[in-house]
């Protein structure tokens, strides 16, 4: 999955090793448990990153040489205080700068959410790469706003979760949700950073006044309700991709559901399949793990949503050909509960994808840019004419096309943005309807107006650079829940951003989704752009550098 990016990302390896020297014993690396080569295939990017580090042995030779390289330069790095520097700033009408990193470092995967009874309190999650400086070395960052994301109130990281005796560090794939009376929750992966043993899924709780007031940073103070609902410590298990929710349901009141992918390899067997969790609102009671997707041998990106009519409704992707070397298509799936239930009806299949952007090598490559993508279907749930209506959006190519090779058999030549929608729980769905406008689609998010009369669809697109379908811009429709036509469509960036410019991560990695979340007819839009030039722990030049945004659109 790591491709050939890696001349891309030389700094980004330098600061791993630096992290690691200034926080963990060196020989630990080399005495930790190696996972069977199909697991690490299959790991989001903040456990492969990591565990590359530590495993060497396991990593591409181009890797390994650098990794080297770095170590002995990173020998002699001593930690110092940094402070701002002189920056470019964004351009005007880019939103909200939603961090306040002065090292110049990325961000990357945003999640985002707003509280219903109070607008103005806003909560975001990122990958925060200023986690390779945390003596804990918590990687998924949090963003809080107390004026409708107007301006950034406090941050921090994630802390770690205690898994038995031990504090299992948050690593990344952020997910955020406003539960009944603000509270506000977030899910990470937690994972040691060097053996990816023990795995957990991490749900953590807090209120607003708690961020307002709290020292940022990884102060455990600022989310004193956190727990492992989910965890293992069989070395060939991970517990990857994270989704959670929180809302109305059961009889007691707040459910909070967590899915995420299983996955379970030997030398010989594989396995990944989809678990859920249910919890109740203080985190402390979960249920045991519920097995989603049956007997499905290849899953991935599970996402969950408590509609306004109390039922859980859970779906994921079904993946046919990527353990065997064949052509692989996508199959969304979904499942609904009765309110309060754990007990879920009948696998229901949306589309069959034979054009879904594949896995292959580094995670998917489209026709003119190097960062890794895969097709991701998203969710959500609304009421209209007084039945529930399901709506499932998801990104795939126009065409496929075989290009030779191991690390990159497979180009995607301009994908598109697809729409289903179903009013009978998935037993029936629609035809499917193109939402995009030319160009290449990417990263869909979708999410019902709450309070309003719409619905939000993000995503990114290149259809501004038609020239060489390169440079991303966010487009942002509004779309009728009882047509489903496209009533508004909105270009959010106000300058196309250039995805390659990060000078750690160049085109390696965007994350693997963004968000928005709707409320009231306006949407908040979370999203990473290399806008703002600044230097790089503070040395050298101004350049561009990745950071996370926060732009508000009426709908």
């Amino acid at each position: 999955m790591l491709g050939r990016s890696f001349r891309r990302f030389r700094w980004l390896i330098f600061m791993i090793a630096a992290a690691s020297i200034l926080s963990l014993p060196a020989a630990q690396a080399q005495n930790a448990n190696v996972l069977p080569a199909r697991m690490v295939n299959q790991l989001s990017q903040g456990p492969l990153i990591r565990y590359y580090k530590t495993h060497p042995q396991q990593a591409p030779p181009q890797f390994t040489r650098r990794l080297q390289a770095a170590e002995q330069a990173a020998r002699g790095l001593q930690a110092k205080s940094v402070t701002p520097s002189s920056a470019i700033q964004a351009p005007p009408g880019a939103g909200t700068r939603f961090n306040h990193d002065n090292f110049g470092l990325p961000q990357n995967e945003e999640s985002i959410t707003a509280c219903g009874s109070n607008s103005g309190v806003v909560l975001g999650g990122t990958n925060d790469y200023r986690g390779l400086f945390d003596p804990q070395q918590n990687f998924t960052g949090w963003h809080f706003s107390t004026d409708g994301g107007a301006t950034l109130r406090n941050e921090g990281l994630l802390p770690a979760v205690k898994v038995g005796a031990q504090a299992v560090p948050s690593g990344g794939d952020p997910v955020d949700i406003a539960g009944a009376g603000c509270a506000l929750y977030a899910g990470s992966l937690n994972y040691d950073p060097n053996t990816l043993n023990p795995s957990a899924i991490g749900v953590y709780r807090t209120t607003p006044k708690i961020l307002a007031s709290c020292p940022g940073g990884n102060s455990p103070s600022c989310w004193p309700d956190r727990r492992a609902v989910v965890s293992s410590t069989n070395p060939n298990e991970f517990l990857d991709k994270d989704w959670i929710y929180a809302g109305g349901g059961g009889k007691a009141g707040t459910d909070v559901w967590a899915v995420y992918t299983d996955f379970l390899s030997t030398q010989t067997s594989f396995t990944a399949s989809l678990k859920a969790v249910r919890c109740n609102a203080s985190l402390s009671k979960c249920s045991s793990p519920i097995n989603i997707s049956g007997n499905e041998q290849d899953v991935q990106f599970g996402d969950v949503t408590i509609g306004p009519d109390g039922r859980t409704y859970i779906s994921w992707t079904e993946v046919r050909g990527e353990l065997t070397g064949q052509p692989q298509t996508f199959i969304p799936h979904l499942r609904v509960a009765a309110p309060g239930s754990t007990r879920f009806g009948p696998i229901r299949t949306v589309a069959v994808e034979t054009n879904a952007i594949p896995f292959s090598g580094d995670f998917g490559i489209l026709n003119a840019t190097d960062f890794r993508v895969a097709t991701y279907p998203k969710s959500d749930v609304r009421i209209v004419n007084g039945k529930p209506k399901v709506f499932m959006v998801w990104d795939a190519c126009r065409t496929r096309v075989p290009t030779g090779g191991t690390s990159r058999p497979i180009t995607c030549e301009k994908p598109v943005i697809k729409l289903k929608t179903s009013t009978d729980f998935g037993a029936s769905w629609s035809g499917v309807k193109i939402l995009s406008k030319g160009g290449s689609n990417y990263f869909p998010t979708i999410s019902s107006d709450k309070g309003g009369s719409g619905l939000a669809v993000a995503y990114y697109t290149n259809r501004f650079d038609p020239r060489f379908d390169n440079r991303q811009d966010v487009e942002l429709l509004t779309l009728s829940p009882q047509t489903d036509q496209v009533l508004g469509r909105q270009r959010l960036t106000p300058i196309s951003n250039e995805p390659e410019a990060d000078p750690l991560l160049g085109g390696f990695f965007i994350g693997d989704y963004f968000e928005v979340f709707a409320s009231k007819d306006r949407a908040l839009v979370h999203y990473n752009a290399n806008y703002r030039q600044t230097r790089l722990l503070e040395s050298g030049l101004p350049v561009a550098q990745q950071d996370n945004y926060l732009k508000r659109a009426g709908l």
